[in-house]
């Protein structure tokens, strides 16, 4: 069963791939601008926000869950490191603050859902509009410029090294981490055990209160470091920052082949996912869609997405 189960799941990171070289082609076909280098570079800063973002949905989607918070989170986290920087907190201090508040408030999404036993829909939606009004509290509902400019967080999200965009470089280096963490540990398969069945895993010994705050920590963490590459690049910390992010990570996560019901995907094929709405937005941008017109796009790929996860999961179940 075990053997089958990573055939699917590498059939659907290959099929997945597949689709991003053929979006590829066509963008490139409509206008061939797309391949200059120039172009995939920003393509690849472009990537990164919901990269880190999607990263952590990953850990979640696979229990089960659903984190309608990620964006409110990166928004909130921004501001108040943003501030600290303004009050005269040494830059380093400041990210590593912005890291830690993210983490904090994912883990109070973990803990109202994991001790509360409420639904991850209703909790994080909750906070989506608690820590976005407390965003425009802090703000006044204004930009934060102040501070903005130091070399160290500039480099964060518009640095280069060996000509490939910093922020990139450290989406890759989370992605290989949260990969070790997810595939090579046994909190990674608590993850997936908590996903597959709660009461078996319960069962076998799983601390499934534990995994779920933690799973929610780490998605708030990636958040925040989403929000710090965006700050960097904006030069400020905007109150509506990371607005509607959440439907971009889920969409990316599920493109990926994780499944909406839990306990089955890869993080090879999430960042797969993520590099597909990169290139879906920059290349719509590309051939000269309306911007209008790209969130009808947009939000039919979304569509597209979940009726995907749905099929695969009735066909897994009739196997």
């Amino acid at each position: 069963m075990k053997t089958v189960s990573n055939f699917l799941n590498r059939f659907t990171s290959l099929t997945t791939l597949a689709a991003l070289a053929v979006l590829m082609v066509l963008i490139t076909v409509m206008n061939p601008s797309f391949l200059t280098t120039n172009n995939l570079l920003n393509l690849l800063l472009q990537v990164t926000a919901n990269g880190f973002i999607a990263f952590g949905m990953t850990f979640v989607i696979l229990t089960g869950g659903i984190d309608l918070s990620v964006g409110a989170i990166l928004a909130l986290s921004s501001a108040l490191s943003a501030g600290m920087i303004g009050a005269g907190m040494p830059l380093p201090l400041a990210v590593l603050m912005c890291v830690v508040i993210g983490a904090g408030l994912g883990a109070i999404n973990g803990f109202f859902i994991a001790y509360g036993k409420m639904a991850p829909f209703i909790v994080t939606l909750a906070t989506q509009m608690i820590f976005r009004g407390l965003t425009l509290v802090f703000t006044n509902g204004n930009p934060i410029t102040k501070g903005m400019d130091g070399f160290f967080l500039a480099y964060i999200g518009q640095g280069y090294l060996f000509g490939i965009p910093f922020p990139f470089i450290l989406m890759i280096i989370a992605f290989v981490a949260l990969y070790v963490l997810l595939h090579k540990t046994a909190f990674g398969k608590s993850v997936y055990a908590l996903g597959g069945n709660e009461k078996a895993a319960y069962i076998a010994g799983v601390q499934s209160n534990r995994v779920k705050v933690a799973i929610y920590t780490i998605s708030g963490l990636m958040s925040a470091i989403a929000g710090l590459v965006i700050t960097s690049r904006l030069s400020s910390a905007t109150p509506q920052a990371g607005n509607g992010y959440e439907m971009f990570a889920i969409a990316a996560v599920v493109l990926g082949g994780t499944s909406l019901m839990g306990g089955k995907g890869r993080m090879s094929g999430t960042i797969i996912g993520a590099l597909i709405i990169g290139v879906l937005n920059n290349g719509l941008n590309i051939i000269g869609v309306s911007t209008f017109w790209q969130q009808v796009v947009e939000g039919a790929v979304i569509i597209v997405a979940v009726l995907v996860d749905v099929i695969r999961n009735k066909r897994s179940l009739q196997s």
